[in-house]
């Protein structure tokens, strides 16, 4: 059994997926078994995603219908068996040292959830153009992720046993939001590895491309999920609106 899952949902992803791929294979830490969900592409991404299969670390697993980010995150998870789950978006990429910095504070120090700072990056005509490089508080509580959700994604490692009945919602945005909730609660306290060993893509589909939505679905989360009071939602929504302007600008 390998220590980390990484937990992978590819849809329509040809473009960006090979990147992806190779930037876990290309990890210095070898111990990890890589999950992908192919939520149903019609393009060439499980063509693509099939040439890796000769590695044993790599599985595959295809949907026949479109589900949604949520559900394929769901779905890995009821596969995972390891000490540790991480994740990775199929238009991300990873530098080789992160799993291997992760998980060896992670053992260290016995922390059961961990994130790096990471840099959001747009592909203009072949080229990588970094947009910025995003610098994160040293540690996050319950608390103050609802008012700052920098966590990205795919740059957090979490202990398997803590994540517990925690689930990705199936919505259109923000779908990765309560899920961190969940973690926090459970955790009590996410520790930052203090190294830029992420890149977050940031495309026409992606939440930071569509702010008012994703605000919307905040809001909605803190409502009716996290159970917040009108003043806490209010303040939650001020806040995570002023950090994603510093972090990515007005655009």
């Amino acid at each position: 059994m390998s220590k980390v899952d990484i937990i992978l949902p590819a849809y329509n992803c040809e473009k960006y997926i090979v990147e992806a791929i190779d930037s876990v294979v290309d990890q210095s830490y070898k111990d990890w078994k890589l999950i992908i969900i192919d939520d149903g592409s019609t393009d060439l991404t499980n063509n693509l995603i099939k040439n890796y299969l000769n590695d044993k670390r790599i599985s595959l697993k295809r949907l026949k219908k479109n589900k949604g980010q949520g559900f394929c995150r769901n779905f890995a998870l009821r596969y995972s068996k390891s000490k540790y789950v991480a994740f990775i978006d199929a238009d991300d990429i990873w530098l080789k040292e992160k799993l291997k910095r992760q998980i060896d504070l992670m053992s260290d120090l016995n922390l059961s959830f961990t994130y790096t700072n990471y840099s959001s990056f747009r592909e203009i005509n072949g080229k990588k153009r970094i947009n910025k490089n995003i610098v994160l508080p040293e540690s996050f509580n319950f608390d103050q992720f609802i008012k700052n959700t920098s966590i990205c994604t795919s740059a957090m490692i979490v202990e398997r046993e803590k994540v517990g009945f925690a689930r990705f919602l199936n919505i259109s945005s923000c779908d990765d939001y309560l899920f961190k909730c969940k973690l926090l609660k459970n955790c009590n306290l996410a520790k930052k590895v203090g190294e830029n060993l992420t890149l977050y893509r940031i495309s026409s589909n992606s939440i930071q491309s569509s702010r008012i939505k994703n605000l919307y679905w905040v809001w909605h989360v803190n409502k009716h999920y996290n159970h917040l009071g009108l003043f806490k939602n209010i303040l939650s929504v001020l806040y995570i609106s002023i950090n994603s302007i510093k972090k990515y600008g007005f655009k």
